[in-house]
């Protein structure tokens, strides 16, 4: 569960990543990086990877994160982890996931308040069109619209 035809990212829409093309040629943001972080098996990796995410997004002084989730159901226990992880830093963020009415989130947390739904489906669920539901430039200037708010009302 959580990885199917509609919902996986090939190797070209790697690529030709919408949000990395949004956020590199948008003129009010100074992108500082990529943090690609796998999905452990046990759950002690699990905060492993959610805390040092959060660590390194700290050390390198972000004004604000955009976390996306390639995958669902047990993926977005990682993703709420690490969102959970970059929020305890008072580090403004937004997640990217599908969720639909088949992804809802497994478990929750107090930052994760602004998520875009990739779903595509009228029905909200995984279909078997490959990448269909996978992250699109709308997606991802909706994400950058959110961002931008929470780090204008973190200066204020």
């Amino acid at each position: 569960m959580g990885l199917g035809p509609s919902t996986k990212e090939t190797t070209l829409h790697h690529f030709r990543d919408p949000l990395l093309n949004i956020i590199s040629k948008d003129k009010d943001i100074d992108l500082i990086g990529i943090i690609v972080v796998g999905t452990p098996q046990s759950n002690s990796e699990k905060y492993y990877v959610g805390r040092r995410a959060a660590t390194l997004a700290e050390a390198i002084q972000v004004d604000g994160v955009i976390i996306s989730v390639d995958g669902w159901g047990n993926s977005h226990v990682d993703f709420a982890n690490t969102i959970e992880e970059i929020g305890k830093k008072s580090i403004p963020l937004v997640g990217i996931s599908f969720i639909g009415v088949q992804g809802k989130f497994v478990v929750t947390n107090k930052y994760m308040d602004t998520i875009v739904d990739i779903n595509k489906s009228p029905k909200g669920i995984e279909t078997e069109v490959l990448g269909e539901n996978s992250v699109s430039e709308y997606d991802c200037k909706k994400a950058l619209a959110f961002l931008k708010l929470k780090m204008k009302r973190k200066k204020e």
